[in-house]
């Protein structure tokens, strides 16, 4: 890579997906340029990095994500993130991540059993991936979320593996929204450029637009972090 206006990165789109234009909105505004992949093609397009966005994509039958992990995208977004190209998976994408066993654990129903959708405090506890760069370690940061599905599980030892190995990247810091193991609100994979949380950044990436932040209401903009560490890092790459 060259410069951060050089990048392209992959939004993909699923059936039943929601958020993708928000993703790609988020990208051109980080400085990045957007490429629309459709998941039936697995021809990734030369894409530098891959958003997974959110959304209900196959309307959540079977579970969350299950019906999407077996899209020919997916196949060669597997194979790239296998390679090191940085994914990142935002709710139904981090459902999607754990279904391919790019990320582990899964993810349920809420505790309460109830949709949720609130301006939620995240506090980062993994500064180093290709998606967080551009915070600091135990930075409190204000993103959206909505899910239905965001409790996400995983036996013990799974959960002292991602405790041990640094591998939480977000905590939800206050009231924990959806009843998640250890309070774990994204993680990531052992080489760091594969990303899962159920929050949106994409929601949070333009004054007048996003949550509450420290100019007043609607001024939050947290999220275009996200994507301006990706292209950080794809910099440095």
């Amino acid at each position: 890579m060259g410069t951060l206006n050089s990048a392209r990165i992959g939004v993909v789109t699923f059936p039943g997906t929601l958020d993708d234009r928000d993703a790609a909105r988020a990208i051109r505004l980080a400085g990045g340029e957007p490429v629309a992949l459709w998941h039936a093609d697995a021809d990734l397009q030369g894409v530098d990095a891959v958003v997974l966005p959110g959304g209900f994509s196959y309307g959540d039958y079977l579970r969350a994500g299950a019906i999407s992990r077996f899209a020919p995208a997916m196949a060669s977004i597997v194979d790239a993130a296998n390679g090191g190209m940085p994914v990142l998976g935002i709710c139904n994408g981090f459902q999607v991540l754990t279904e391919a066993h790019l990320l582990p654990g899964s993810m349920i129903k809420n505790d309460h059993l109830h949709f949720v959708c609130r301006e939620q405090t995240l506090k980062v506890t993994n500064a180093n991936t290709a998606w967080t760069n551009e915070f600091a370690t135990g930075q409190r940061i204000t993103i959206p979320l909505k899910n239905q599905d965001g409790q996400f599980v995983a036996d013990d030892a799974t959960l002292d593996r991602l405790e041990g190995e640094g591998r939480v990247v977000f905590r939800y810091d206050g009231r924990n929204p959806n009843g998640s193991r250890r309070d774990i609100a994204g993680i990531t994979n052992e080489r760091g450029n594969v990303v899962g949380l159920m929050p949106h950044p994409e929601h949070a990436v333009e004054p007048g637009f996003g949550p509450a932040g420290a100019d007043g209401p609607r001024s939050g903009t947290d999220g275009l972090q996200f994507f301006r560490s990706v292209l950080a890092s794809l910099v440095r790459a």
